[in-house]
């Protein structure tokens, strides 16, 4: 369960208004959660090389933590990195989740929260039109691809936009050379205790993790 006096990731979720998708309380029940961030640094030390970091904090519906990430990155600015970093915590998602999970995501960048939701509306069966037209960073590469693919991989996934100061990963993407210990937790494939609202059991999680993406 969540340590005392942390929320859980449910409780931020619940709480966070998610763009372009009404949000009634019913709804808000996820089997897992997962909080992502970005961060871009101009410069790194004395060198003229990008620096960085991608956060990643993944929990279940009653707040039991399965893994986080606190990686190095060298995104060239600060939008990509957002990219990259739900991209990073997607794939890890994926590992962990079975494919009937529904899954929602907590990030603190509006356009890519917007962008996320938009994707689900025009690929999820929506009976309307995408809300906007999706857009993003020329520099993001496949990274939204990516993210794409992975969207389409789950039964059910929505994103909510929170602060950058209520945001868990927000941390591990900023100090990735202080909290570099957390890569080492032990992993954790483990179900939520209460799933969703209708009581659906989810299958085991497959075991084998894949590779994150760069």
């Amino acid at each position: 369960m969540a340590a005392y006096g942390r929320p859980t990731l449910r409780d931020l979720f619940d709480e966070s208004p998610t763009p372009h998708i009404a949000h009634p309380p019913r709804s808000h029940h996820r089997d897992f959660y997962l909080a992502t961030d970005g961060s871009f640094r101009p410069h790194a030390g004395e060198t003229t090389e990008y620096g960085g970091g991608l956060g990643v904090v993944i929990e279940t519906f009653d707040g039991e933590r399965v893994t986080r990430l606190s990686v190095p990155d060298t995104a060239p600015d600060n939008n990509v990195a957002e990219y990259r970093a739900l991209h990073l915590g997607l794939d890890v998602l994926a590992a962990r989740a079975p494919r009937d999970a529904r899954i929602g995501l907590l990030i603190d960048h509006d356009q890519l929260a917007g962008n996320v939701n938009a994707e689900v509306l025009a690929t999820h069966g929506s009976v309307y039109d995408p809300p906007h037209a999706v857009t993003v960073p020329r520099r993001t590469g496949l990274h939204w691809r990516g993210i794409q693919a992975r969207l389409n991989g789950f039964a059910e996934v929505r994103a909510a936009r929170i602060s950058g100061d209520r945001n868990p990963a927000h941390p591990l993407a900023n100090a990735p050379d202080q909290y570099a210990h957390v890569n080492g937790e032990p992993d954790r494939c483990v179900l939520p205790r209460t799933t969703t609202t209708d009581d659906r059991v989810p299958p085991p999680s497959r075991s084998e993790r894949g590779e994150a993406s760069d």
